[in-house]
């Protein structure tokens, strides 16, 4: 019998987070105010977590929080504090790498599972081994490995050791995540989670005599973007994932939006379901990697996952494929009436003709033939931000459906 791996989700608000589990995920990983690598996420307050793994553990799912920064000396005050509160709310396990911490945590509330964070760069199974004796449950591997050196680690080390390995979203240029760039260029800390994300800017050549004459590095007037990593995607290889041994199979992206949390999660919930119930007769479905292209993303990657084989750096420009707008959540059916009450999040206008997502559904399509304020007032836009809007609908949506529009070409 194949064991069916974790399918582990970002969640960087309440909103993202519920989306997730409702399209698929199995746990969600989030970051609190302090101790993390994503400063500008939305983050969630204590109050948040407790609310948000009671969310989670009545789905008998798991919520994972992360304590991930390279710490300085300052950063330890109130941390203990910090420790016995998630421990108090029902945190399934926090994320970390720095030693001290763990230290502190093992410290503090020794039964409080621990995950290493791939920042630690565990590469090889003696490291695995170590980290394992020290009280960690879970290693989430380096992004350097390929699928091959993972079944090398599965195969030594104890059964009781967990392995994760992030399967899709952006990468980083710098070795699993320890870079400096931002640090040196704006002062702000990738390591104490406030990355400005420099390897994404443009650079030049300057050479010493000719100051302020700015050379591409690459024959193109726009410059080259030196440093700008593709996104990884493994969705066409999940089988391979499943056999490696990896306990856990990790998605990208607590700074990214709802409909991506829901649009990817849902495309990987696809086909490690279809290959896990059939895994002999499993053949990839195109239309899972169909549906993953509606979500933003920078060209595809397969990583290091075999080898260096593929370019993984894209040299062109460092923005996203956008071919789909997302510009509502459902919020209310309301059946008798044939209305459906839904939030705006894009524009969008009568006439326009959509798609609808819901979870383990295939998107439906939909045209706006009429629109009502909340005052059952026909409108033709919706101009304000978040607006409350009424359509007409015959039937019911999901939970959490969301409304998205292929951009004009």
């Amino acid at each position: 019998m194949i064991r069916k791996p974790e399918l582990l989700a970002p969640a960087g608000s309440l909103e993202k987070l519920k989306i997730a589990l409702a399209y698929g995920a199995d746990a969600v990983y989030i970051g609190g105010r302090q101790f993390g690598l994503r400063a500008f996420a939305d983050n969630f307050t204590l109050e948040e977590i407790k609310e948000a793994v009671d969310f989670a553990h009545n789905l008998d799912k798991k919520v994972y929080v992360t304590m991930n920064i390279f710490a300085r000396n300052d950063d330890f005050f109130g941390m203990e504090g910090y420790i016995r509160s998630l421990k108090r709310i029902g945190a399934d396990a926090v994320i970390l790498s720095d030693p001290g911490i763990l230290d502190l945590v093992r410290e503090t509330e020794p039964d409080l599972e621990v995950h290493l964070s791939t920042q630690a760069n565990n590469t090889n199974y003696r490291s695995a081994i170590f980290w394992h004796s020290m009280g960690v449950k879970r290693i989430i591997l380096a992004r350097e490995l390929t699928l091959e050196e993972i079944h090398v680690i599965r195969e030594n080390v104890p059964d009781s050791l967990e392995l994760e390995a992030f399967v899709h979203g952006a990468m980083c240029m710098s070795y699993s995540g320890r870079c400096t760039i931002s640090n040196y260029l704006t002062g702000r800390d990738a390591n104490r989670g406030e990355c400005t994300q420099p390897c994404r800017w443009r650079y030049y050549v300057v050479e010493e005599k000719r100051p302020g004459e700015y050379m591409p590095i690459v024959g193109d007037s726009k410059g080259t973007y030196l440093f700008n990593s593709k996104d990884l995607c493994m969705l066409e290889h999940i089988p391979l994932l499943v056999k490696s041994g990896l306990t856990s199979l990790k998605i990208e992206g607590r700074m990214k939006s709802s409909y991506y949390v829901a649009n990817v999660v849902s495309s990987y919930r696809n086909e490690l379901d279809r290959y896990v119930d059939d895994s002999n007769g499993y053949q990839f479905d195109p239309k899972s990697m169909e549906e993953l292209k509606k979500a933003s993303h920078r060209p595809f990657t397969t990583g290091f996952y075999f080898g260096r084989q593929e370019v993984s750096t894209h040299y062109e420009d460092s923005g996203y494929i956008r071919e789909y707008d997302f510009v509502a959540r459902h919020l209310k059916n309301l059946e008798d009436k044939e209305l459906i009450l839904i939030e705006q999040r894009n524009f969008f206008k009568k006439g326009d003709h959509l798609e609808i997502m819901q979870p383990a559904e295939e998107f439906i399509e939909y045209e706006v033939s009429q629109m009502f304020d909340e005052e059952m007032n026909l409108i033709t836009t919706a101009p304000h931000p978040q607006q409350r809007i009424y359509l007409p609908f015959k039937g019911i949506l999901k939970p959490w459906s969301l409304f998205r529009r292929k951009k004009e070409s």
